[in-house]
């Protein structure tokens, strides 16, 4: 997270997306075995047992590092779990959206990010624009409703200006962007936080476009 310059269990089915909506096909973002529809460092990303694993136990991460699905998306749900493990340093990582690559530095993105991490679990952060948590749930709720060090079940929610953010079923964020210069459609990405020794694991990756 750094100042940079720039050239209950909610599934895929009709009534968790609203009665107003008409979802696309829903898509599985991991094939679970090829980085096929990603892209990014693979020195630092890996594919181990059917999950997109970043970062190391053993040495520091550098810096911040993103891997990225190729798709843009406007609005849509999206389901994955998340596991997050480490030793030392600033253990963090966390979920773009609606976000676009950086030039400087290039291993940056700018946008939103459904962040995972002491002092920022589930909450709606944004990275490298305006460099601040938009909105964050309640510490001590969300301390009972995750699962340190193991998995847990992170969903976004993104419908034009509105965002909702959800772990394990409890809702974290709802959050409003009142700035229209703020782009409602953009990149996925995965992030392991730069200067932690430090390991996250992604699976059971799945999107759904929305209307």
């Amino acid at each position: 997270m750094l100042c940079i310059s720039i050239s209950p269990t909610y599934g895929f089915n009709r009534a968790n997306l609203g009665p107003d909506s008409k979802p696309g096909k829903k898509q599985k973002l991991f094939d679970g075995k090829t980085f096929k529809g990603w892209e990014g460092d693979t020195l630092t990303w890996r594919i181990q047992d059917g999950m997109l694993v970043g970062g190391s136990l053993e040495t520091r991460v550098p810096h911040n590092n993103f891997l990225v699905a190729k798709k843009i998306y406007h609005n849509f749900y999206l389901k994955l779990k998340i596991k997050l493990t480490g030793t030392e340093g600033f253990v963090n990582s966390g979920i773009q959206f609606r976000s676009v690559k950086a030039t400087n530095p290039a291993y940056e993105m700018i946008g939103y990010q459904a962040d995972w991490g002491k002092d920022y679990w589930a909450s709606l952060y944004d990275e490298s624009r305006r460099n601040k948590t938009l909105m964050k749930p309640n510490e001590a709720d969300v301390l009972s409703w995750i699962k340190q060090g193991d998995w847990n079940t992170y969903e976004i929610r993104a419908e034009n200006e509105r965002i909702r953010l959800y772990i394990n079923g409890k809702q974290t964020v709802d959050y409003t962007e009142t700035d229209a210069s703020i782009p409602s459609s953009g990149l996925i990405a995965l992030q392991i936080h730069g200067g932690a020794k430090a390991i996250v694991a992604f699976k059971d990756i799945y999107l759904q476009e929305l209307p």
